[in-house]
């Protein structure tokens, strides 16, 4: 089994696994969607695989929708090699706004992250890249590729907005998204407020606002959000394949 990696400081990680899941229901009206299954393991279990392997060890992780289920599963986090504990929801606070009161987050950089992210990044890296850099803020992103089906016009002329000025045929268009994982500096807390709704949209245009840096880290890298009923059924289908870059050691924490 390759040894872990050195981390560039001791990091905490927040795994946020409160959401309802609804875009991948019913499934997830009796099986939070952390627990849903990727190949023959959950996708929280191949997550915190994949962070051991990176050499994190501290993991909170945010629950919310049944989350005894995800607290009885994963329980102190032995079995994946990790320390865990969790911060229970009683209120939807956005997919940013448990942070606020999670314990302990401002003494370094910390990795917070999805949990219905398959991806086989290179979580140090990430967070090597981030303390490098200085930002606030490193959100880790993909480049995805959108064929629309239709026929596309454009009405570029202010004065007569029915005039067509262009028309284009099922064009292809290209776009940078969030993979779901973050890198944040100990100063982006105090743009949060306890109790408060926040989503992730809203807090790096707050950061961005407010003049702090916020950086883009560009992984080559299988990524997938199984949020999605075609995303997920493509996970299942490739699980296998990918295997061996997902979990290359298949890892057994001794």
């Amino acid at each position: 089994m390759t040894p872990p990696p050195s981390l560039p400081c001791p990091a905490r990680v927040v795994v946020l696994a409160g959401g309802r899941g609804t875009r991948l229901r019913p499934y997830t009206a009796v099986l939070p969607k952390p627990l849903m299954p990727v190949g023959d393991r959950p996708i929280l279990d191949i997550i915190l695989r994949q962070l051991h392997r990176h050499g994190f060890r501290d993991v909170t992780i945010a629950t919310g929708h049944l989350a005894q289920l995800v607290e009885t599963f994963f329980g102190n986090g032995s079995e994946v090699g990790l320390h865990l504990d969790y911060h229970r929801e009683t209120e939807p606070l956005g997919t940013v706004g448990a942070l606020a009161t999670v314990p302990g987050l401002g003494s370094g950089p910390f990795l917070v992250m999805n949990g219905d992210v398959l991806t086989d990044l290179d979580y140090a890296e990430l967070l090597t890249e981030h303390v490098r850099s200085g930002a606030a803020a490193t959100i880790a992103v993909a480049r995805r590729t959108v064929q629309i089906s239709l026929g596309v016009m454009h009405f570029d002329d202010h004065a007569d907005d029915s005039r067509v000025t262009d028309y284009v045929e099922k064009p292809t268009l290209e776009y940078e998204a969030s993979m779901g994982v973050y890198c944040f500096s100990p100063q982006v807390l105090e743009y949060l407020s306890p109790g408060a709704y926040l989503d992730f949209p809203d807090l790096v245009l707050r950061l961005v606002k407010s003049g702090e840096t916020v950086r883009a880290w560009r992984p080559d890298a299988y990524w997938l959000d199984i949020g999605r009923h075609d995303d997920y059924e493509q996970a299942h289908a490739e699980f296998e394949q990918m295997r061996s870059r997902l979990l290359p050691d298949d890892l057994v924490v001794s």
